[in-house]
């Protein structure tokens, strides 16, 4: 009864996770996400203080924006957006994590393929933006600015931040955003950093990936995914088929009791079987078998006897046994492994000499 209920508790759960309302999927350096990966707070907090933030997911809305007065354009995800498009809109820029494309939104930046371990670090640099914030948790992907370039918060071979001048504004690339996520923010100088580097008076253009990916990039007809295709009843059809196999189980694997024990009706003695077994190979003309089962049988035995490991060869137990028994050692190797009898009288003598050689190691133990 207790296993009964245990099961109906357990079945309920799964039910109420499979049936219940699906979760958002939390979003990286989302400015509306509040999952520990979002940027909700930062955003909030960017408001709170005067500073316009306006979250956009394509290159044509960010365009737009940018068309308004002079902002900061702040990169977190370049999927499904055209780098090069994306770097001819002007301003300063912010590129945050390891973005694709960063080639073209950040001319002359370099990253190395090992990455830093993220901690704690401290800036070690002239920006003023760094060293207001002082340390902050940061890592990633090593970074190497061009020339001319402020580096800090060094980590590897490089530096977590580095930021340069250029043709209409200032570019400067962040290896890695945890230091902006709800998690982190309010950890060491994170905020402080973000604040600086973000909150510079313009208005903020926050570039996300699209929630929807563009109908051009997914794949089936007219854009729809596999999923969508999928007729709406296969869902509870996958349900259904969980329950009936978590049903089965528990009807298959419950025990009716006891195991019950019964005593054989008839009994069989060893000699019986042994001489029912030697008929059998006697009739087939089974000689060779017949030896090998022999033969393995004593070496079975005797090997323990003579000291020796389960697994040794002709090359120790023949030596070891001739030793004992102070037999011919070509004998006692033509024995145990040489070619099979060619008659019944031959199997015949083949099984006494074997049963003289045990008896021999019994007497001298």
């Amino acid at each position: 009864m207790i296993v009964l209920l245990g099961a109906i508790v357990v079945l309920v759960s799964i039910l109420g996770v499979l049936l219940g309302p699906e979760r958002a999927p939390a979003r990286y350096l989302d400015p509306d996400d509040t999952s520990l990966s979002g940027s909700k707070a930062l955003a909030e907090i960017l408001r709170d203080r005067g500073v316009t933030v306006d979250r956009v997911d394509s290159v044509e809305a960010a365009a737009a924006k940018a068309a308004t007065g002079d902002r900061l354009l702040l990169i977190t995800d370049t999927t499904y957006i055209d780098e090069f498009e994306l770097a001819r809109i002007p301003g300063d820029r912010l590129v945050v994590g390891g973005v694709f494309g960063l080639e073209a939104l950040a001319p002359g930046v370099r990253t190395d393929p090992v990455g830093a371990r993220i901690r704690s670090r401290e800036p070690e640099c002239g920006l003023p933006a760094a060293t207001a914030a002082g340390s902050a948790f940061l890592g990633g992907a090593p970074l190497r600015g061009p020339s001319g370039s402020t580096a800090c918060y060094p980590a590897g071979d490089g530096h977590a931040l580095v930021s340069f001048p250029y043709a209409s504004g200032v570019i400067t690339v962040v290896a890695d955003g945890d230091f902006m996520t709800n998690q982190r923010l309010a950890e060491d100088g994170n905020a402080a950093l973000a604040l600086n580097l973000i909150g510079t008076g313009k208005a903020v253009t926050w570039l996300v990936a699209p929630e929807t990916p563009p109908a051009v990039a997914l794949p089936g007809e007219r854009g729809k995914s596999m999923y969508d295709l999928m007729p709406a009843g296969i869902r509870w059809a996958v349900y259904m088929a969980i329950i009936a196999v978590l049903v089965a189980a528990f009807w298959r694997g419950r025990r009716l009791g006891p195991v019950v024990t019964e005593k054989l009706p008839v009994i069989v003695r060893a000699a019986e079987t042994v001489e029912g077994r030697g008929r059998l190979y006697r009739a087939r003309r089974a000689r060779e078998r017949a030896a090998d089962a022999l033969r393995a049988g004593t070496i079975d035995r005797l090997t323990p006897r003579l000291g020796l490991a389960s697994g040794a060869d002709r090359q120790e137990i023949v030596p070891a046994l001739a030793a004992r028994t102070g037999q011919d050692a070509q004998q006692v190797g033509a024995a145990l492994y040489g070619p099979p009898p060619a008659d019944d009288a031959g199997l015949v003598r083949l099984a006494g000499y074997l049963d003289f050689m045990e008896r021999q190691i019994s007497e001298h133990r």
